[in-house]
């Protein structure tokens, strides 16, 4: 979780008569996980954030399934832009527990907000304002942003953004493995509170009859409020949008190849994502610098690769913006020529974004649009 924050005028004890300038009363809100007994957020209105004029149905299409998961590659670079980050998002795979979408828009989104589980955006290209009752957090390339469910937010970029978003079925934390019993960051940990940025002051936003779109697990809806979200005068707690630059990472290394839970970033219900960023490689003279063949029974492995010069997949049609989905079971590894390649240089120079899952991810048919079709061959060296 991230660690408590106050921002704005509070009252100096919770669940008591809070006044505006004015001396009118204002409206808590709380924003809690698992049923009151997790982290929470209590904000501070001015007018009731349950008041509400209308509430109407919105058609916004799931996505298809497509056939059976193979060794795939995806090139997110010939998705077309969508109206906005949030409408106008590609969902290219998931399951129960998450789906993996990839968007590119320059319009300011509609307000929204998700009650299915947080949300975890990997902005690939470009500037953006998350704006939300909190406040307004700038992010840009590089950075993972956590909004948590129920939160009323919009994006409002700076030009066209570019982003990878997981769209989990419940909250994306921080690892256990990393934090005190008390939840604080530990010094063994590949970052620490300091690289944790968030919004530092409310909005203070007026209007009537303000629509926002809500995602259930039935669907979606839009309400139609009385009065804007975004008219918070304070708030404190655990729950709140939060953003870590993947170039804050710290990555670990050691003399021989070390396995992919060391560069685990978030933990989320039924996956765990990791960052690889540049590194000096494996200083063993024998050591494999590569990572070796490998498949793992029990997962799905999607890599998002973002940045740089992918050593170990040239020559496999992977470059800037792709993703490689490897199912579980599937053996796969560097590509041929690869390991002789990294023996002549003194570290890696890539930034990608990995997420497994521990059930088995179906693949929508927004993905065949924009699929390699001769990926599974790669290997063959023909």
């Amino acid at each position: 979780m991230p660690h408590y924050r106050a921002v704005g005028t509070i009252p100096r004890k919770r669940h008591t008569k809070a006044r505006a300038d004015d001396g009118s009363v204002l409206f808590e809100e709380l924003i809690g996980t698992e049923g009151f007994s997790r982290e929470s957020a209590l904000l501070y209105h001015r007018c009731s954030p349950s008041a509400i004029l209308g509430v109407e149905p919105v058609d916004l299409p799931d996505p298809a399934a497509d056939d059976g998961i193979g060794p795939r590659h995806l090139r997110t670079g010939d998705l077309a832009p969508g109206p906005d980050l949030v409408t106008g998002r590609h969902r290219l795979a998931g399951n129960a527990d998450v789906t993996l979408a990839f968007v590119r828009s320059a319009d300011p989104s509609p307000l929204h907000r998700s009650v299915v589980g947080d949300e975890l955006v990997y902005v690939h290209d470009g500037t953006a304002r998350l704006e939300s009752v909190f406040g307004a957090l700038d992010v840009g390339a590089g950075d993972y942003v956590v909004v948590p469910a129920g939160v009323t937010h919009r994006w409002v970029p700076d030009g066209e953004v570019a982003a990878l978003v997981l769209e989990s079925s419940g909250h994306v934390r921080i690892p256990d493995k990393y934090l005190s019993p008390h939840g604080q960051l530990l010094e063994g940990a590949p970052f620490s509170e300091r690289d944790l940025r968030a919004p530092t002051e409310p909005l203070h936003s007026d209007g009537t009859e303000v629509p926002v779109l809500v995602r259930t697990r039935s669907g979606w809806l839009r309400y139609i409020h009385a009065t804007h979200p975004f008219d918070v005068v304070g708030w404190d707690g655990c729950v709140y949008p939060h953003a870590l630059s993947i170039h804050e990472f710290e990555p670990i290394v050691g003399r021989i190849h070390q396995p992919p839970p060391v560069h685990q970033t978030w933990a989320l219900p039924g996956a765990v994502v990791c960052s690889f960023v540049p590194r000096p490689y494996d200083f063993d003279p024998d050591a494999v610098r590569v990572p070796y063949h490998h498949h793992n029974v029990d997962s799905d492995e999607v890599l998002f690769y973002a940045e740089g010069d992918f050593m170990s997949r040239s020559g496999s049609g992977i470059g800037r913006g792709s993703i490689s989905l490897h199912p579980a079971g599937f053996t796969h590894g560097p590509q041929p020529g690869s390991s002789d390649k990294a023996d002549a240089a003194d570290g890696t120079n890539e930034v990608a974004v990995m997420l497994d899952t521990f059930r088995p991810l179906q693949v929508y048919a927004a993905a065949a649009a924009v699929e390699d079709e001769a990926y599974w061959g790669s290997w063959s060296g023909r």
